[in-house]
């Protein structure tokens, strides 16, 4: 992918200071654009962004409506409207049946993982219609198609994200502003140390290529799907899975 492919371009990186949020800013900044790091970790998010040309730093808790607009209004002023939202803030919660699961985890987790998703691509979606491009590209999973034992509220928030996008990506088909989603497999990054061993061993027996994703390879995919040379996908989700998707 050329060096030029994000110059004059604005993202927005939701759980941009680590993961798959990291390398996503990483690689729109390597294409000379530039990024705003949101995540409610502002001193991690501070390190990630001092580490990337073009990138700043915004705390912000994706599940509050005022959080998300202030956010919104502060990147404006430090960079320029955005042009592009990676929405990739988000948590597994615990692993356990649905019987045992707590009520607050899984509200915990729907807020993030969903409405966290929700209200970003909400308050970015004029602005984006109004001037005629955008490109907005949601983080899923492919235990949103498939659903993982032991992980209800997570499967049901990805699976939630899948509909959503192509939901928007419906009513915006006609704007210039195209909204895609991914959806990987297991991806080795620190939400890792959220989910017990055995839920880890399960999810790698699923995986064909019988390895984890890397951010890297995540990132490759949310770059095209951010650039001007998608020009004909949207309200569409794209798997990264090592096989281990079956529709």
């Amino acid at each position: 992918m050329e060096a030029e492919l994000f110059r004059g371009r604005t993202a927005i990186v939701t759980g941009g200071a680590r993961g798959i949020g990291l390398a996503c800013a990483a690689k729109i900044t390597a294409g000379g654009g530039r990024v705003a790091l949101w995540d409610r970790d502002l001193e991690r998010t501070r390190q990630s962004a001092a580490a990337l040309k073009g990138a700043v730093a915004i705390a912000v808790d994706v599940t509050s409506e005022t959080d998300v607009a202030k956010a919104l209004a502060e990147t404006e002023k430090l960079l320029a409207p955005p042009d592009i939202l990676v929405a990739s803030a988000g948590i597994t919660g615990p692993n356990m049946t649905v019987a045992k699961y707590p009520v607050d985890a899984w509200r915990q987790v729907i807020d993030i993982n969903l409405t966290g998703v929700f209200l970003t691509n909400r308050v970015v979606v004029d602005g984006m219609v109004q001037r005629g491009w955008g490109r907005i590209v949601n983080i899923a999973s492919v235990a949103g198609k498939e659903g993982n034992p032991n992980a209800s509220a997570y499967s049901a928030s990805k699976a939630g994200v899948i509909g959503f996008t192509k939901s928007l990506g419906k009513e915006l088909a006609t704007t210039g502003v195209l909204v895609n989603c991914v959806a990987p497999a297991v991806v080795k990054t620190e939400l890792f140390s959220q989910m017990t061993e055995q839920h880890i061993n399960y999810m790698l027996s699923k995986i064909p290529m019988n390895r984890f994703g890397e951010v890297e390879e995540v990132a490759e995919m949310v770059a095209w799907l951010a650039s001007s040379h998608c020009t004909f996908a949207t309200g569409a989700a794209f798997d990264l899975s090592g096989g281990r998707a079956t529709y």
